[in-house]
């Protein structure tokens, strides 16, 4: 798990190789410590992070802004509500 500073945009959180709820219980941790309006990428390797991760940002009120699929798992792109 790491966290990068995009160079010219949001933060991108490495939770690949975790497992349901961990990419979830993190992201949220994670979140939590961000401004409001602030902007993280979620990458994670687990398959139930495409049910998840959309679910945990309706509930929680946060805008997904972005979901991908890529080589090795899925992205989201998520922005903190306000």
């Amino acid at each position: 798990m790491t966290i990068a500073a995009g160079r010219d945009g949001p933060e991108v959180y490495d939770l690949r190789g975790l497992k349901c709820p961990l990419p979830v219980m993190k992201t949220r941790k994670r979140l939590s410590a961000m401004t409001a309006g602030a902007a993280l990428w979620v990458e994670t390797t687990d398959p139930l992070a495409v049910i998840d991760i959309p679910h945990f940002c309706h509930e929680d009120g946060h805008a997904l802004e972005a979901s991908e699929r890529v080589e090795v798992g899925h992205r989201f792109l998520i922005r903190k509500k306000a």
